[in-house]
Protein backbone atom coordinates (compact mmCIF):
# COMPACT_ATOMS: atom_id res chain seq x y z
CA UNK A 1 0.00 0.00 0.00
CA UNK A 2 0.92 3.28 -0.26
CA UNK A 3 1.59 6.08 2.06
CA UNK A 4 -1.22 8.40 1.16
CA UNK A 5 -3.26 7.23 4.13
CA UNK A 6 -0.79 10.32 5.43
CA UNK A 7 0.25 9.45 8.64
CA UNK A 8 3.56 9.55 10.52
CA UNK A 9 6.02 6.37 11.62
CA UNK A 10 6.84 5.45 14.82
CA UNK A 11 10.34 6.06 16.51
CA UNK A 12 11.81 5.09 19.16
CA UNK A 13 11.00 6.56 22.32
CA UNK A 14 7.51 8.24 21.69
CA UNK A 15 4.68 8.00 24.05
CA UNK A 16 1.90 5.33 24.01
CA UNK A 17 -0.45 5.99 21.65
CA UNK A 18 -3.64 5.58 23.84
CA UNK A 19 -3.00 5.11 28.14
CA UNK A 20 -5.54 4.70 30.39
CA UNK A 21 -5.29 4.91 33.89
CA UNK A 22 -7.05 3.90 36.60
CA UNK A 23 -10.18 4.65 35.08
CA UNK A 24 -13.48 4.45 36.38
CA UNK A 25 -16.75 5.75 34.65
CA UNK A 26 -19.95 5.44 36.52
CA UNK A 27 -23.32 6.31 34.75
CA UNK A 28 -26.19 8.15 36.41
CA UNK A 29 -28.11 5.33 38.77
CA UNK A 30 -24.94 3.98 40.12
CA UNK A 31 -24.34 1.40 36.79
CA UNK A 32 -20.48 0.80 36.76
CA UNK A 33 -19.23 0.51 33.22
CA UNK A 34 -15.87 0.87 34.20
CA UNK A 35 -13.82 -0.51 37.21
CA UNK A 36 -10.27 1.03 37.76
CA UNK A 37 -9.36 0.16 34.46
CA UNK A 38 -5.89 0.83 33.07
CA UNK A 39 -4.48 0.08 29.63
CA UNK A 40 -1.35 1.13 27.65
CA UNK A 41 -1.59 0.82 23.41
CA UNK A 42 1.50 1.35 21.70
CA UNK A 43 1.66 3.45 18.72
CA UNK A 44 1.17 1.79 15.49
CA UNK A 45 -0.02 -0.70 17.24
CA UNK A 46 -3.75 -2.85 16.32
CA UNK A 47 -5.67 -3.65 19.07
CA UNK A 48 -8.85 -4.96 19.82
CA UNK A 49 -11.02 -4.73 22.58
CA UNK A 50 -13.76 -7.76 23.49
CA UNK A 51 -15.62 -8.87 25.64
CA UNK A 52 -19.81 -9.45 26.48
CA UNK A 53 -22.24 -7.37 25.83
CA UNK A 54 -22.05 -4.66 28.33
CA UNK A 55 -18.81 -5.27 29.70
CA UNK A 56 -17.87 -1.54 29.04
CA UNK A 57 -15.88 -1.92 25.38
CA UNK A 58 -17.88 0.78 23.48
CA UNK A 59 -17.27 2.88 27.06
CA UNK A 60 -13.95 2.59 26.91
CA UNK A 61 -13.82 3.61 23.00
CA UNK A 62 -16.25 6.81 24.13
CA UNK A 63 -13.44 7.54 26.67
CA UNK A 64 -10.68 7.57 24.29
CA UNK A 65 -12.90 9.63 21.63
CA UNK A 66 -13.83 12.29 24.04
CA UNK A 67 -17.17 11.72 23.57
CA UNK A 68 -17.45 11.17 27.45
CA UNK A 69 -15.46 11.36 29.87
CA UNK A 70 -14.26 9.53 32.94
CA UNK A 71 -15.80 9.77 36.22
CA UNK A 72 -12.16 9.65 37.72
CA UNK A 73 -8.35 8.22 36.69
CA UNK A 74 -7.02 9.84 33.47
CA UNK A 75 -7.29 9.28 30.05
CA UNK A 76 -4.03 10.53 27.83
CA UNK A 77 -3.88 10.14 23.74
CA UNK A 78 -0.58 11.30 22.29
CA UNK A 79 1.11 12.41 25.46
CA UNK A 80 -1.79 14.34 26.70
CA UNK A 81 -4.94 14.28 29.32
CA UNK A 82 -7.58 14.81 27.13
CA UNK A 83 -9.28 16.77 30.41
CA UNK A 84 -6.76 19.14 29.37
CA UNK A 85 -8.04 19.61 25.89
CA UNK A 86 -10.41 22.49 25.21
CA UNK A 87 -11.03 22.20 21.61
CA UNK A 88 -12.33 18.40 21.88
CA UNK A 89 -14.30 19.54 18.25
CA UNK A 90 -10.95 19.71 17.12
CA UNK A 91 -9.54 16.79 18.46
CA UNK A 92 -12.52 14.44 16.93
CA UNK A 93 -11.82 15.76 13.67
CA UNK A 94 -8.02 15.91 13.45
CA UNK A 95 -6.29 13.58 16.00
CA UNK A 96 -8.58 10.34 15.91
CA UNK A 97 -10.66 8.99 13.45
CA UNK A 98 -14.12 7.47 14.43
CA UNK A 99 -15.72 4.49 12.66
CA UNK A 100 -19.00 3.10 13.99
CA UNK A 101 -21.17 0.08 13.65
CA UNK A 102 -23.62 2.45 11.40
CA UNK A 103 -21.58 3.67 8.76
CA UNK A 104 -23.36 7.17 8.79
CA UNK A 105 -22.83 8.20 5.55
CA UNK A 106 -24.90 11.40 4.21
CA UNK A 107 -27.67 9.37 1.62
CA UNK A 108 -28.20 12.12 -0.99
CA UNK A 109 -24.54 13.08 -1.60
CA UNK A 110 -21.92 11.36 -3.54
CA UNK A 111 -19.50 8.58 -2.03
CA UNK A 112 -16.50 11.14 -2.88
CA UNK A 113 -18.48 14.22 -1.54
CA UNK A 114 -18.84 12.30 1.85
CA UNK A 115 -15.17 11.98 1.73
CA UNK A 116 -14.47 15.54 1.25
CA UNK A 117 -16.81 16.67 3.70
CA UNK A 118 -14.77 16.26 6.36
CA UNK A 119 -11.73 18.20 4.95
CA UNK A 120 -13.88 21.38 4.71
CA UNK A 121 -12.21 23.74 6.96
CA UNK A 122 -9.04 22.90 6.54
CA UNK A 123 -6.70 24.72 4.44
CA UNK A 124 -6.89 21.79 1.40
CA UNK A 125 -7.89 23.66 -1.62
CA UNK A 126 -11.07 22.24 -3.75
CA UNK A 127 -8.49 20.66 -6.16
CA UNK A 128 -6.52 19.28 -2.91
CA UNK A 129 -9.92 17.87 -1.35
CA UNK A 130 -10.72 15.81 -4.23
CA UNK A 131 -7.76 14.62 -4.59
CA UNK A 132 -7.18 13.32 -0.98
CA UNK A 133 -10.40 11.94 -1.04
CA UNK A 134 -9.48 10.41 -4.66
CA UNK A 135 -6.44 8.93 -3.41
CA UNK A 136 -8.53 7.40 -0.22
CA UNK A 137 -10.79 5.94 -2.27
CA UNK A 138 -8.81 3.71 -4.48
CA UNK A 139 -6.91 2.89 -0.99
CA UNK A 140 -10.22 0.90 0.02
CA UNK A 141 -10.76 -0.59 -3.73
CA UNK A 142 -13.67 2.14 -4.11
CA UNK A 143 -12.66 4.62 -7.10
CA UNK A 144 -14.93 3.15 -9.22
CA UNK A 145 -18.13 4.16 -6.77
CA UNK A 146 -16.82 7.49 -6.41
CA UNK A 147 -19.51 9.32 -7.87
CA UNK A 148 -22.17 6.75 -6.77
CA UNK A 149 -24.69 7.65 -3.44
CA UNK A 150 -23.99 5.32 -0.64
CA UNK A 151 -27.37 3.81 -1.26
CA UNK A 152 -25.97 2.25 -4.13
CA UNK A 153 -23.14 0.33 -2.56
CA UNK A 154 -23.30 -2.93 -0.07
CA UNK A 155 -22.64 -2.73 2.80
CA UNK A 156 -19.19 -3.56 3.19
CA UNK A 157 -18.59 -1.03 1.00
CA UNK A 158 -20.46 1.86 2.67
CA UNK A 159 -18.28 0.90 5.84
CA UNK A 160 -14.76 1.15 3.45
CA UNK A 161 -16.14 4.65 2.81
CA UNK A 162 -16.47 5.15 6.17
CA UNK A 163 -12.78 3.92 6.76
CA UNK A 164 -11.61 6.66 3.95
CA UNK A 165 -13.62 9.61 5.68
CA UNK A 166 -12.21 8.73 8.97
CA UNK A 167 -8.83 9.04 7.67
CA UNK A 168 -9.41 11.84 5.64
CA UNK A 169 -7.68 14.50 7.89
CA UNK A 170 -4.87 12.31 8.72
CA UNK A 171 -5.35 11.08 12.47
CA UNK A 172 -2.75 9.49 14.71
CA UNK A 173 -5.66 6.48 15.79
CA UNK A 174 -8.56 5.08 14.31
CA UNK A 175 -10.68 3.98 16.58
CA UNK A 176 -13.95 1.23 15.12
CA UNK A 177 -16.40 0.44 17.35
CA UNK A 178 -18.19 -2.70 15.86
CA UNK A 179 -17.39 -1.96 12.49
CA UNK A 180 -18.18 -5.63 11.19
CA UNK A 181 -21.07 -6.16 13.54
CA UNK A 182 -23.77 -5.56 10.29
CA UNK A 183 -21.36 -7.28 7.72
CA UNK A 184 -21.38 -10.32 6.04
CA UNK A 185 -18.12 -12.84 6.95
CA UNK A 186 -16.83 -12.29 3.75
CA UNK A 187 -16.74 -8.28 3.82
CA UNK A 188 -15.81 -8.49 7.62
CA UNK A 189 -12.96 -9.94 6.29
CA UNK A 190 -11.74 -7.28 4.26
CA UNK A 191 -12.53 -4.63 6.80
CA UNK A 192 -9.43 -6.39 9.27
CA UNK A 193 -7.23 -6.75 6.34
CA UNK A 194 -7.92 -3.28 5.38
CA UNK A 195 -7.52 -2.05 9.15
CA UNK A 196 -4.23 -4.39 9.23
CA UNK A 197 -2.80 -2.20 6.02
CA UNK A 198 -3.83 1.25 7.79
CA UNK A 199 -1.72 0.18 10.71
CA UNK A 200 0.96 -0.52 8.29
CA UNK A 201 1.15 3.13 7.13
CA UNK A 202 1.47 4.35 10.93
CA UNK A 203 -2.01 4.55 12.30
CA UNK A 204 -2.66 3.08 15.77
CA UNK A 205 -5.87 0.74 15.34
CA UNK A 206 -8.37 0.22 18.19
CA UNK A 207 -11.55 -2.02 18.04
CA UNK A 208 -14.24 -2.66 20.03
CA UNK A 209 -16.13 -6.28 18.80
CA UNK A 210 -17.77 -8.75 20.24
CA UNK A 211 -16.26 -11.67 17.77
CA UNK A 212 -13.03 -13.04 19.34
CA UNK A 213 -12.16 -14.66 15.73
CA UNK A 214 -12.02 -11.51 14.21
CA UNK A 215 -10.35 -9.77 17.03
CA UNK A 216 -7.74 -12.95 17.48
CA UNK A 217 -6.90 -11.13 13.70
CA UNK A 218 -5.76 -7.79 15.47
CA UNK A 219 -2.43 -7.55 17.20
CA UNK A 220 -3.03 -7.95 20.68
CA UNK A 221 -6.83 -8.72 22.18
CA UNK A 222 -8.00 -7.47 25.24
CA UNK A 223 -10.69 -8.89 26.96
CA UNK A 224 -13.55 -7.19 29.32
CA UNK A 225 -15.38 -8.36 31.69
CA UNK A 226 -17.52 -6.17 34.11
CA UNK A 227 -15.31 -3.03 33.45
CA UNK A 228 -12.11 -4.71 34.02
CA UNK A 229 -9.18 -6.09 31.92
CA UNK A 230 -9.55 -10.08 32.12
CA UNK A 231 -7.17 -11.19 30.14
CA UNK A 232 -4.64 -9.89 27.67
CA UNK A 233 -3.52 -12.03 24.44
CA UNK A 234 -0.52 -11.46 21.93
CA UNK A 235 -1.55 -12.68 18.86
CA UNK A 236 1.33 -12.32 16.75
Amino acid sequence: MSESFGLRASVAGEEPAVKLDDVVKRYPGGVLALDRLSLSVAQKEFVAISGPSGCGKSTLLHLIAALDHPTSGTVWVNGRDLSTVRDLSYYRRHEVGLVFQLHNLLPRISVLANVEIVMYGTRLSSRERHQRAMELLAEVDLEGRANRLPTQLSGGERQRVAIARALANEPKILLADEPTGNLDAESAQRIMELFGRVRDTGVTVIMVTHDEVLASMADRTERIERGRIASSTVNR
